[in-house]
């Protein structure tokens, strides 16, 4: 087996089992703390710090990988989230809001750390100069990573209901725990480290493009969470009279559908990329009809129609688009990126990618609380508008003219 394909896959199992674990124990959280009581917009709060220091990790950590190398940067990830998720099994008497807020910190930064590390890793696996094997590379891990965070929903959701809060949090932090040591056995060192030890001012992008995407995405990701952090399984569970298992479940088989979709972005865009390259144009094309998804939504529950299938239609409509555009986004990254400088664009990029995770979250809660679900799904209608106008301002890749291909 080629050495990069090799390497690829113990980059994308690694990110795979770290994945499992970040979606069970949001599900979790979610979900425990909802059934102590705790008002949606608590909730949302108890996120907070997860998606500020995700913000705070990416701008740091893509810069710390070009100094240690993107290998260590993701097993330090993956021993934060050991801790994270061993300190949430105190007894219910210790999980104060500031004390959980401190676990889902220390949660949010390992997430952060790994993603970066894992999908900067691909830009210096796959090489320069191949495009399309580079969209296929990252579309596929970072689809299947969705698709695994999908799992992660059901396995949370399943844990709290057979074995319990505690118990649930002791298997994922043991199956985390053998995971980071066979990964660490198997990776070399330092990839994605720079020959030149690069400045910390270095992690602000003086490339256009890259501002001009990480402003996309923003909006983009906080357009999702306005919605789905906690409007959605709160609705589910309290409205619609759901089980923990069967909103798990369903959230679960949305998010592995959408990582499906994500993960054949390549093929199913393959007639753009013939037609001129993959750029701006695609990225505003399906924004705009994105735009179009939540506004139906809200729509349509306004009407007497049955709330479950109107939700389940327009989940299933908005994750086949919405996954059509994090891919395009995610290929666009490395694509504008030079070589040299991958890890600190895709931290600066996922930076704002956190910001808008952080956004969604805190008016998921804000939004559901004051206005219901119909309330989410309008900010997240104008959150998607504002992603598809920034878009104007991203350019198309041509192998010409691209930096990915290592100039």
């Amino acid at each position: 087996m080629d050495k990069d394909l090799r390497n690829y896959l113990v980059v994308t199992a690694g990110y795979w089992a770290f994945t499992i674990t970040d979606g069970a124990i949001r599900m979790l959280v979610v979900l425990y703390f909802h059934l102590l009581g705790y008002s949606p917009f608590e909730v949302a709060m108890l996120f907070l710090f997860y998606e500020f220091f995700g913000i705070v990790t990416n701008l740091v950590g893509g810069w710390l990988g070009a100094r240690i190398g993107l290998n260590l940067t993701m097993h330090i990830g993956m021993g934060m989230q050991v801790i994270a998720l061993t300190m949430l099994t105190v007894p219910d008497a210790w999980l104060s809001v500031p004390y959980v807020m401190a676990a889902q910190a220390l949660s949010g930064i390992a997430k952060d750390l790994n993603k970066m590390s894992a999908k900067a890793s691909v830009k210096m696996l796959a090489g320069g100069g191949d495009e399309s094997k580079l969209f296929k590379w990252v579309a596929v891990l970072t689809g299947s990573k969705n698709a695994l965070k999908g799992a992660g929903f059901f396995v949370g959701a399943a844990l709290l209901q057979w074995i319990g809060f505690r118990g649930a949090l002791a298997v994922l932090a043991g199956m985390l725990s053998v995971v980071l040591i066979v990964t660490a056995f198997l990776l070399p060192s330092g990839v994605g480290k720079m020959k030149s030890k690069p400045k910390f001012t270095q992690v602000f992008s003086n490339r256009p493009e890259i501002n001009w995407l990480a402003a996309a995405r923003f909006f983009l990701f906080g357009s999702r969470d306005a919605w789905f952090v906690v409007g959605l399984p709160v609705f589910l569970y309290s409205v619609l009279g759901w089980s923990f298992t069967q909103v798990g479940a369903f959230l679960a088989l949305w998010v592995i559908g959408y990582g499906v979709v994500q993960a054949s972005a390549p093929k199913l865009l393959r007639r753009s990329r013939q037609g001129g390259g993959l750029g701006g144009s695609t990225a505003r094309r399906w924004t705009f009809l994105l735009a179009l998804l939540p506004a139906g939504i809200a729509l349509a529950l306004g009407q007497s129609w049955d709330p479950a299938w109107v939700l389940i239609i327009g989940l299933i409509l908005f994750g086949i688009v919405f996954a059509i555009n994090s891919a395009v986004h995610s290929y666009l990254i490395l694509a504008y990126s030079d070589f040299d400088k991958v890890s600190m664009n895709v931290g600066f990029y996922y930076m704002a990618n956190a910001g808008g995770r952080l956004a969604g979250t805190v008016l998921s809660g804000w939004a559901y609380q004051t206005h219901g679900l119909e309330g989410c799904l309008w900010w997240s209608a104008g959150f998607v508008l504002t992603a598809a106008l920034l878009s104007f301002r991203l350019p198309d890749v041509s192998h010409g003219t691209s930096k990915a291909a290592g100039a």
